[in-house]
């Protein structure tokens, strides 16, 4: 009779991590994201709900997550002085950035130039 008795499926082991989830806001290093997380905290005083932002830079080995992604992160060992935090996955996805919004491009900076390398042939 003791040998039937099974445990409940829907138990899972916890490994007592912090999952959190925010934005990231800088892609330009290899393998790390700077990643914002907010969140509201009371006033002691006054009582209203405050914003507060923590920085946290994650690791992500595949270089997957770009700029304005919403991403899910948990805490790690320590990877560097800064990086605590991996990435688990990616939440949504930021809008495809067009040329307009590139950093430092012109728009139409690549329409204008092709008729004038046709007129010097």
């Amino acid at each position: 009779m003791a040998d039937t008795t099974t445990t409940p499926a829907t138990a899972e082991k916890t490994t007592g991590r912090r999952v959190l989830e925010g934005i990231v806001t800088r892609d330009k290093m290899a393998k790390t994201r700077r990643v914002e997380v907010e969140r509201l905290v009371r006033h002691a005083r006054y009582g209203k709900f405050v914003k507060r932002r923590t920085v946290c830079y994650a690791h992500d080995e595949n270089n997957d997550s770009h700029l304005g992604d919403t991403v899910e992160i948990v805490e790690s060992r320590p990877l560097s002085k800064l990086k605590r935090w991996s990435l688990v996955k990616i939440v949504k996805k930021a809008p495809s950035r067009t040329l307009s919004n590139l950093e430092g491009a012109v728009a139409g900076a690549d329409a204008a130039a092709a008729p004038k390398a046709e007129e010097k042939k």
